[in-house]
């Protein structure tokens, strides 16, 4: 058996800018796919501050419908501190067109940002 030479006139293999340009290509795929990891961090410590916040506004809200004493008519603001973050909070109760009900419109803040609200209707005062 003698030994036959395969290789075609300069067919060697993989030339350096060859090789150059395929790592140029990873890097750049590398590049994008942390880029994408980032914004998917991002949008995920986003979720998790509204999905707090709607806690906040469900505990207001729930503080709200189950106090003996009906809230005050008008607008009222707090800070409540949950998972070790402080929450600023703001209450709006108002008067619906039946007099015996009462609307609370509540929204929670950070930043100037409202992140999470919601509105529950409760009985007034019993007369």
């Amino acid at each position: 058996m003698s030994f036959v030479d395969r290789n075609r006139d300069g067919e060697q293999g993989f030339t350096l800018v060859e090789l150059l340009v395929a790592l140029a290509l990873f890097s750049i795929a590398g590049l994008a796919l942390l880029k994408l990891q980032g914004v998917t961090l991002a949008s995920t410590s986003e979720i998790d501050r509204q999905l707090v916040a709607s806690i906040v506004a469900q505990n207001i809200a729930t503080d709200a419908l189950t106090d003996a004493a009906p809230p005050a008519i008008g607008a009222a603001s707090g800070v409540e501190r949950n998972m070790g973050v402080d929450w600023s909070w703001r209450r709006v109760v108002s008067r619906t067109t039946d007099p015996r009900m009462l609307r609370v419109d509540i929204a929670v803040v950070q930043d100037g940002r409202t992140l999470a609200g919601t509105t529950v209707v409760r009985l007034g005062a019993v007369r």
